[in-house]
C-alpha cells in the first residue's frame, strides 16, 4: 500500500464505521408496505420469536401512522429497533412470507427499521409505566434479555432495578455488534424507553463485587439473572500472550467506545472462529485498513455458526475463508509482537456428543502464515463464579431452569438469555433473548399474582 493510499485510507477509517445500509426512503417504505397482503393468520408473525404483529405495523406505515407502527413493533419486541438491523430475517419472518412463492418477500426488517428510526429521530416515548403493585424485582444484566424483562415488568407496575457492570446498559447491542450494523444510539434509545417506565439502571455495578448476592436476594421479591456471557476463552496454544493477539469481544467493543485507530493499516490479520463475532472481527479489521484478512475455521462452511447474510457480507468485504484449518502456534518476533501463525489442516471425523463431526488434525500438514495480528473468536466463557454465588444448579455455566417458568433451582431467581442457552447450539439470537426476557417477566407476574406456586 503506497503512502498516499495510506493517508487516504487513514482519513476514511472513521467513515468506514458508518452504517452500511442507509435504510428505506419515505417513498420506498410506502411502496413496499403496499405490497403486503396483510395475511390472516400471517406466517410471518409465527416465525417471529417475539410475535410482532407484522401485517398491522406494515399497514400503519402504509396509512401514514408511523408512530403507531413503531409502537406495535416495540410492544412485542422491546429491542425492536436493534432487531430490525441484526435479526436473520431471511430465516425468520421474511423466510415465512407467502410472497416467497411468487415474487420476493416483503422487506419486513427494513420496514421495521423505517418505523423505529422515525421514532428515534422524533424522540418518541412509546409507553407509560403501569400502576405500582408494591413488588420489587432485581435484574442482573442490562443486555437484550434484561432490558426486555425490565420493560414488561415496568408496564406491569413493578419497582425494577437493573444492575449493569458496564458503563452503559444495552449489553451486546451496545458493545458487541459492529457500529456499521448497529450504531450505539439505537441501543441507547431502547434503554431510554425502558427508563421511561421508571426502571432504575445502576451501571458500573458488578453484582458479587460492588453489591453482594445476599443483599440482592434479601432486598428484592424476585431476581432475574440475565448476565449473558463473558470473554473469549484461551486457544490453548503457544504465543497467545504476544502483542497483537486480541479477544474479539474486546476488539469490537473498542471500535464502538474509543477513537478509531490506524494500527491495522496495511496489516495482515487472521481471525480464529466462524461465528457472528468472528465475522464482526474480520469486517472490523477490513474497515481499520487491514491489507488482508483471513478467517480460519477447523470445520467446514456447513458447520459455521455465523448467519448466512453475515458470511456473504464478509465475502463482499474481501475476507478470505480457510476451512478445515486450525491454529497450532502463534509466532512472535524479537520485540514480542505477532509475526506468523503456524496452522494445521484438519479433516472431519466421527460425531461427538453434540452430534457435530469432530475435526481431526492431519499429520504432517502444518504450514505457516505470515500475519501481524490474531483475533480470537472461538465462543465465550461464562460467569460461572457469579452463578455459584447465587447457589444455582448449572452445567458448565448453563443455568438449569424449569423451561415452563424460567425458574432456577432457587425459586426466587429466574434466568433468561445466553445464561440458559446450552452449548453446541450455535449462537443465540438477540430476538430470542428478548422473548425470554418477556417470558421471565410474565412468569414472575404469575408467581406474584397468579396460579403458579409462590416463591419461597
Amino acid at each position: 500500500m503506497s503512502l498516499s493510499n495510506t493517508r487516504i485510507s487513514y482519513q476514511n477509517l472513521k467513515m468506514n464505521f458508518n452504517e452500511v445500509n442507509p435504510g428505506l426512503t419515505d417513498r420506498e417504505a410506502i411502496e413496499e408496505s403496499n405490497r403486503c397482503l396483510y395475511c390472516y393468520d400471517a406466517p410471518c408473525i409465527t416465525a417471529c420469536p417475539t410475535g410482532i404483529d407484522i401485517p398491522t405495523f406494515i399497514k400503519k406505515i402504509a396509512s401514514g401512522n408511523i408512530k403507531g407502527s413503531a409502537k406495535t413493533i416495540m410492544k412485542s419486541n422491546p429491542i425492536g429497533a436493534s432487531c430490525a438491523r441484526v435479526c436473520p430475517t431471511e430465516e425468520l419472518c421474511e423466510g415465512a412470507c407467502v410472497l416467497n412463492r411468487s415474487t420476493k418477500p416483503i422487506m419486513i426488517g427494513n420496514l421495521q427499521r423505517y418505523a423505529t428510526d422515525w421514532a428515534i429521530r422524533n424522540e418518541q416515548v412509546l409507553f407509560e409505566p403501569g400502576k405500582k403493585n408494591g413488588k420489587t424485582v432485581a435484574i442482573v444484566g442490562g443486555g437484550p434479555a434484561g432490558l426486555s424483562a425490565a420493560r414488561e415488568l415496568g408496564l406491569l407496575g413493578y419497582d425494577v432495578t437493573i444492575f449493569e457492570a458496564a458503563e452503559n446498559a444495552g449489553g451486546l447491542n451496545t458493545y458487541g455488534i459492529v457500529s456499521f450494523r448497529l450504531p450505539q444510539n439505537i441501543s441507547f434509545w431502547e434503554v431510554r424507553q425502558v427508563e421511561s417506565l421508571e426502571v432504575k439502571i445502576q451501571t458500573n455495578t458488578r453484582v458479587g463485587e460492588d453489591i453482594s448476592v445476599d443483599e440482592i436476594l434479601t432486598n428484592f421479591d424476585a431476581v432475574i439473572l440475565a448476565i449473558g456471557m463473558s470473554k473469549v476463552p484461551s486457544l490453548g496454544i503457544d504465543g497467545e500472550d504476544l502483542d497483537g493477539v486480541y479477544d474479539a469481544i474486546d476488539f469490537v467493543k473498542e471500535t464502538k467506545t474509543k477513537p478509531i485507530s490506524d494500527r491495522f493499516l496495511g496489516k495482515r490479520v487472521v481471525v480464529i472462529g466462524a461465528g457472528n463475532t468472528a465475522i464482526d472481527g474480520a469486517t472490523c479489521s477490513v474497515r481499520l485498513g487491514a491489507e488482508n484478512v483471513k478467517i480460519l475455521y477447523r470445520r467446514t462452511v456447513e458447520e459455521m455458526t455465523a448467519y448466512d447474510f453475515e458470511y456473504e457480507f464478509a465475502k463482499q468485504d474481501g475476507v478470505e475463508f480457510r476451512w478445515l484449518t486450525a491454529p497450532k502456534k502463534i509466532i512472535g518476533d524479537e520485540q514480542g509482537c505477532v509475526k506468523a501463525i503456524e496452522c494445521i489442516k484438519m479433516e472431519l471425523g466421527e460425531p461427538g456428543k453434540d452430534g457435530r463431526r469432530r475435526p481431526v488434525p492431519i499429520e504432517g500438514s502444518e504450514f505457516i502464515l505470515e500475519v501481524d495480528a490474531v483475533i480470537k473468536a472461538i465462543g465465550q466463557t461464562r460467569y460461572t463464579g457469579l452463578i455459584e454465588q447465587f447457589g444455582l444448579e448449572h452445567n458448565g455455566g448453563v443455568v438449569k431452569i424449569n423451561h415452563e417458568t424460567l425458574q432456577t433451582s432457587n425459586k426466587k431467581v429466574f434466568a433468561c438469555g445466553d445464561v440458559i442457552f446450552g452449548k453446541g447450539q450455535g449462537e443465540a439470537m438477540v430476538v430470542s433473548a428478548a422473548q425470554q426476557g418477556k417470558d421471565a417477566a410474565y412468569s414472575i407476574h404469575k408467581v406474584m399474582f397468579g396460579a403458579v406456586s409462590e416463591i419461597v
